[in-house]
């Protein structure tokens, strides 16, 4: 609880995968890649509730043991390829509410964001309190230059991504940004179907270094070296 308010925080993890087969369940050092989300997500003190939100009995069952909720199963329908994570969301929400579980702010963790921690969801929160619940996203900063980008257009001419002069030196160009996916926060009751997270206009920055999305096998490579260089286990 924060300023009074519960704080829900679900972890959507759905069964299919193309990358990598079985994914969130994937042990990386010896732990299911999804109870690194599960335990820093309970180790925040502002986190009222743990729920995982999933269609697959080996996640549910791996989550649990993890020490989060599976009180119910998302449907077949809201699991697949074209399913949109604010349907899932409001799916989790209502059946909360008709076990008579009721929240005032909803905090969404990707299980595929290991390196994610307590402080960074808790800091996620109290910006989000900050800035007067507007909708939030973690993001994190780009290496890469947007200006120094490309796109083809209609004619097959090569042209600039973005304005803006790519002869500008480097460390004179703007810093830009990712949503990173890691946290994003909302209040219950701005949720509808048409809500995008990734439109969040509430910026939390996170160290580059926590915001690892695990999509391939050579991303747990990376979160295998971060975990060593950070102590995680």
């Amino acid at each position: 609880m924060i300023n009074g308010k519960k704080v829900l925080a679900l972890i959507p993890a759905r069964g299919g995968s193309k990358g990598i087969p079985n994914k969130n369940i994937l042990k990386i050092n010896r732990k299911p890649l999804i109870a690194y989300t599960i335990h820093e997500a309970l180790s925040c003190d502002y986190i009222d509730a743990v729920v995982v939100s999933t269609d697959s009995e080996a996640i549910a069952k791996v989550a649990t043991k993890a020490g989060a909720e599976v009180p119910f199963m998302r449907p077949e329908e809201l699991a697949g390829d074209k399913a949109k994570s604010i349907d899932s969301v409001l799916h989790a929400i209502t059946m909360l509410k008709n076990m008579g579980r009721e929240y005032d702010y909803v905090v969404l963790l990707q299980a595929t964001s290991p390196l994610r921690n307590a402080s960074d969801i808790a800091g996620a929160l109290k910006t989000f309190v900050k800035n007067e619940e507007k909708g939030l996203a973690s993001v994190s900063e780009v290496l890469e230059s947007p200006i120094l980008m490309r796109k083809f257009d209609e004619k097959g001419k090569l042209v600039n991504l973005i304005e803006g002069s790519s002869t500008m030196r480097r460390q004179d160009m703007p810093t830009f940004y990712k949503v990173n996916g890691a946290i994003y926060i909302n209040k219950v009751e701005d949720l509808t179907k048409d809500t995008s997270l990734n439109d969040n206009e509430v910026g939390y920055i996170m160290d580059r270094t926590h915001s690892v999305d695990v999509d391939d096998y050579e991303d747990i490579a990376v979160v295998n070296y971060y975990l060593g260089t950070l102590g995680r286990k």
